[in-house]
């Protein structure tokens, strides 16, 4: 694998004082030369001028095809002839070797720039080459929703967001083909790969339940998941991921009414469990209460009466309408 290294690269200012001056002096022989061709002289002198003034014209386009710019969170990557020379990071104006690449050659092949051809700037990275300069800011990747099945086969919709730069230039550019195509397509990987070993919500009411890592609940479990499985399949391409999160979740749309159901079924036991348990206190504090004080003398079967029915009057859905008995038990 390649490593990223320094390269070091003059300032272009001082260069540019040179090579403005080749450029008056090959004004001035252009000058000289061609009035001296046209007066049909026969000296050979304004030849051997205009021989030198079209020489120096391709010194001074050589030259010139040193210069670049580098601006803030960007690199140029220095290839020559094939050979990686360094990166150099600082901003600025620079001028290097005019013979460094300034377009990489791209092995994606025509079949694969047809089948990208919809995305216009993709499509001529890939048909033009990679630059060697290479953005070092933070990217954010939108991803598509995909239909997975979570960890107990249920299909479910996922889409992400991954915020990434690139570490290493070397990398990006040397051990994986279009970087930005590597990064989205480990990054929908990933994501597949996740669902797949997390269950979308807790299945029953165990008693376990609670210790379950689950794509709905786990939030920040899930994303470090993400985050970490990324990581491991960007590192070859020098890409750090910085953030991912999921920006959507639900169940496909052929089981969605019927966990829908499911769910508002949990519910609706677990509202009766809480009122339940609530009514069973009241109860056994109202007749603690009652045979505390010793005012009312209950028997068993009338304690079991006073408990059914206060437990009907405090589950019960509808307004209690109570019957005054005012004979006896017995």
């Amino acid at each position: 694998m390649t490593v990223e290294k320094k390269a070091t690269a003059l300032s272009g200012w001082p260069m540019l004082g040179p090579v403005a001056l080749l450029v008056l002096g090959d004004a001035a022989l252009y000058a000289v030369a061609i009035p001296g061709l046209v007066e049909e002289t026969e000296s050979i002198v304004p030849v051997f001028m205009l021989v030198g003034a079209i020489l120096l014209t391709l010194v001074i386009a050589v030259l010139a095809g040193g210069f670049f710019t580098v601006q803030p969170g960007q690199a140029r990557v220095c290839v020559l002839f094939g050979h990686y020379v360094g990166t150099v990071r600082s901003e600025g104006f620079h001028w290097a070797n005019p013979f460094y690449s300034r377009r990489l050659d791209s092995n994606i092949s025509a079949a694969e720039v047809v089948k990208v051809a919809s995305d216009d700037d993709k499509s001529v990275s890939l048909s033009e080459g990679l630059s060697t300069k290479v953005s070092v800011r933070a990217r954010t990747l939108n991803g598509e929703r995909l239909k997975v099945n979570d960890k107990v086969g249920n299909p479910i919709e996922i889409a992400d967001v991954v915020v990434w730069h690139v570490e290493d230039t070397a990398k990006a550019l040397f051990d994986v083909d279009d970087y930005p195509s590597y990064v989205a397509m480990q990054a929908e990987t990933a994501l597949r790969h996740v669902a797949s070993i997390y269950p979308y919500d807790h299945a029953g009411d165990s008693s376990d339940s609670s210790d379950v890592i689950t794509l709905r609940s786990n939030v920040e479990e899930v994303s470090a998941a993400l985050r970490e499985e990324l990581s491991c399949r960007l590192e070859p391409a020098g890409v750090v991921v910085d953030d991912a999160r999921l920006t959507h979740l639900a169940y496909a749309s052929e089981i969605a009414q019927a966990m829908l159901r499911r769910q508002q079924a949990e519910a609706v036991i677990a509202a009766r469990r809480k009122i339940v348990e609530g009514a069973v206190g009241m109860v056994e504090m109202a007749v603690n209460e009652l045979a505390r004080g010793g005012a009312v003398d209950l028997d068993d079967e009338r304690r079991a009466t006073m408990a059914s029915n206060l437990m009907v009057v405090l589950c019960g859905d509808s307004e209690a309408h109570p019957v005054v008995n005012t004979g006896s038990l017995y």
